[in-house]
């Protein structure tokens, strides 16, 4: 792939797509966006126009096993990841994919297996992984700052559906409402569980979790009306990592505060660091810094070279973020293998943490990991 563009197929042209995964790709003049599929073609067609994209498709599967692609970018809704990653990964695609890969983590693990096994790079869509303070912070980390990490505190959570006439997405509204639904915990724990697990250096030994359906009814998209859905829109587990430092995960969509709500803490041996990647008063995040010496935290600057090209501190973070992550993508496909970060194998890690805390919370004990294969 030495001295040509990279061509991107990307599969979904809904809001994200259009908020991140397509202007991400059109930043790097590395690649180019060759065609975008969506089974609803006006959409389709209207982002292809829209980002100058020069053919809008609808069948994916077409797109997938188009020999003259080298990537395919899933941002479709999360039942259909698992099916179109593994179709482009055995089409012999590198694929980037929207979280999660599969509910069941064992489903991940079985992507990740294939896209080693055809020598192929996968890159999950932790937003989070990839803000400049989250990178800052791991190099502080790696550089010894923290020095033996001792706790872990991850939050994500923000008020987008406090309000129940707020149509809800993304969820299942003919499933049993005698039982508690993940919801929260799926779709806002991954990114801040991810960041726990990279910045500690540490996975989960055994993890004790609780979920609760605080708004019971709620205007469905699916829908169009007001109904009962009992989901988790609030969850907390406690963590002990394998390398014996602590941690607590809270994770929810009705909690006062701005989205995305992120914020991740660690506190060490010889310092602390908090980055909180929250878009507040125009900025997009902060980071900030302690030591035994000086315990006041005080706010750090980040440096330039963990922003993408043009960025800044006051762009939207649904950009900032995401073109860091597709820049790291082409980075590790352009060098031709070794690094692979964010990647389905870590997705799995991920989606089995999930799974645990949801048998947790519903076996009401703690749950040691691996979890059975």
């Amino acid at each position: 792939m030495t001295g040509r563009k990279l061509r991107v197929g990307v599969i979904g042209a809904g809001a994200w797509a259009a908020f991140a995964h397509i202007p991400g790709w059109k930043r790097d003049p590395r690649c180019e966006v060759v065609t975008v599929c969506d089974v609803i073609p006006d959409r389709g067609e209207e982002a292809a126009a829209r980002f100058e994209i020069k053919e809008a498709a609808r069948d994916w599967q077409a797109v997938v096993s188009r020999a003259d692609l080298d990537i395919i970018d899933v941002v479709t809704p999360s039942s259909t990841h698992h099916e179109l990653a593994l179709a482009a990964l055995a089409a012999g695609k590198h694929v980037l994919c929207e979280k999660p890969v599969a509910y069941d983590f064992r489903d991940t693990w079985s992507a990740a297996a294939l896209a080693k096994r055809n020598g192929l790079l996968t890159k999950l869509g932790f937003t989070f992984r990839y803000t400049p303070g989250v990178q800052y912070a791991k190099s502080l980390i790696e550089e010894g700052f923290v020095g033996e990490p001792f706790f872990f505190n991850g939050y994500e959570q923000n008020s987008q559906w406090l309000d129940p006439n707020t149509p809800l997405r993304q969820v299942d509204h003919t499933a049993d409402q005698s039982m508690l639904q993940t919801s929260s915990l799926e779709g806002y724990g991954a990114p801040i569980i991810d960041i726990g697990m990279w910045w500690t250096g540490a996975q989960y030994a055994r993890c004790v979790g609780t979920m609760r359906n605080f708004i019971p009814e709620r205007v469905v998209r699916a829908t169009g009306r007001m109904m009962r859905m009992n989901i988790d829109d609030g969850d907390i587990h406690l963590v002990e990592y394998t390398n014996g430092a602590l941690g607590s995960i809270q994770t929810s969509f009705v909690t006062v505060g701005n989205y995305p709500g992120v914020e991740a803490r660690i506190y060490g041996s010889k310092g602390a660091i908090i980055c909180r990647a929250v878009e507040e008063f125009g900025v997009a995040e902060t980071i900030k810094v302690a030591t035994p010496d000086a315990v006041e935290f005080k706010q750090i600057e980040i440096p330039a070279r963990f922003y993408p090209a043009g960025g800044t501190p006051r762009e939207s973070w649904r950009s900032l973020f995401y073109a860091n992550l597709i820049r790291d993508f082409i980075d590790e496909i352009t060098a031709g293998g070794g690094r692979n970060q964010g990647n389905f194998e870590d997705g799995a890690r991920v989606q089995e943490v999930i799974n645990a805390v949801e048998r947790s919370h519903h076996e009401r004990r703690w749950v040691d990991l691996p979890l059975p294969r």
